[in-house]
């Protein structure tokens, strides 16, 4: 059986964990290794059976693990060139730990086979993952996107749980007390996706065969659990679809920890 786990979600850190059978990957490592230590732990996870962590892109709450994680526990890690080169430049990557440019269609790792599409976002480079599990299902993990572009739509298309940004209500951004021009970094189509726009996602990506939904990166100070879940359930109710009948929606919380099995 695999399982699908956000262990760590919004602008405090962010990781998800992958598992079937033999172990399992991280999508991302952006607390303390303690905290992902304790956080595998009770899932009943060995960090040593992690055999790759796959980085979106080198902003801070995705990566501040990875050097103490993956030096520990000598686990490879992979990213797109952009992010790679950013952290080499910054010191995280070390000898420690072997580091790779993704670059390649589809990478197998353990019994999973990982493939990546680009997203857009304020990062020097960034991405999303399709993971294909060993009885060929998928599941797709998709954060810190400004909008969500056709290489978006096909790499989640078929998935059978997605991940997907749902990080800011719109009127709570604009009436909000950022300065202005965070207001227009996290609008803008290289920032975050809106509770709208990610709910408008879901009901084709429910057509194409996902039935477990994973609200991801939620701000803490532009969103509400309860309101992001309210925007999906409505975009899902107008298409005739009920929860926990044809999907199972799930708020990620910051440290949430909730596996949802496959």
């Amino acid at each position: 059986m695999a399982k699908i786990c956000q262990l760590f979600s919004g602008s405090s850190g962010n990781s998800t964990f992958i598992g079937a059978g033999d172990g399992g990957i991280l999508i991302d490592a952006g607390v303390s290794a303690k905290r992902l230590v304790a956080a595998l732990s009770d899932l009943g996870v060995d960090p040593k059976n992690i055999h790759g962590i796959f980085l979106t892109h080198e902003h801070t709450d995705h990566i501040c693990g990875v050097r103490v994680f993956a030096g520990k526990y000598n686990i490879p890690v992979f990213g797109p060139e952009g992010t790679m080169l950013a952290m080499e430049q910054s010191g995280i990557l070390t000898e420690k730990f072997d580091a790779y440019i993704f670059d390649m269609p589809r990478l197998t790792v353990g019994s999973m086979t990982v493939s990546s599409f680009t997203t857009s976002h304020d990062a020097a480079a960034s991405c999303g993952y399709r993971i294909e599990l060993p009885d060929g299902r998928a599941v797709g993990v998709c954060t810190d996107l400004g909008f969500v572009s056709e290489a978006v739509r096909q790499g989640l298309c078929g998935c059978t749980a997605v991940v997907l940004e749902s990080n800011h209500d719109i009127d709570m951004v604009k009436t909000g007390p950022y300065p202005y021009h965070l207001k227009e970094r996290i609008l803008s189509r290289r920032g975050h996706l809106s509770n709208d726009a990610c709910a408008a996602e879901l009901p084709s990506l429910l057509q194409k065969g996902t039935t477990r939904f994973i609200l991801s990166h939620l701000s803490k100070e532009n969103n509400l659990p309860m309101l992001a879940k309210r925007t999906a359930l409505a975009a899902l109710r107008q298409q005739g679809m009920t929860e926990n009948k044809d999907f199972i929606l799930q708020v990620a919380t910051p440290c949430d920890g909730t596996p949802i099995l496959l």
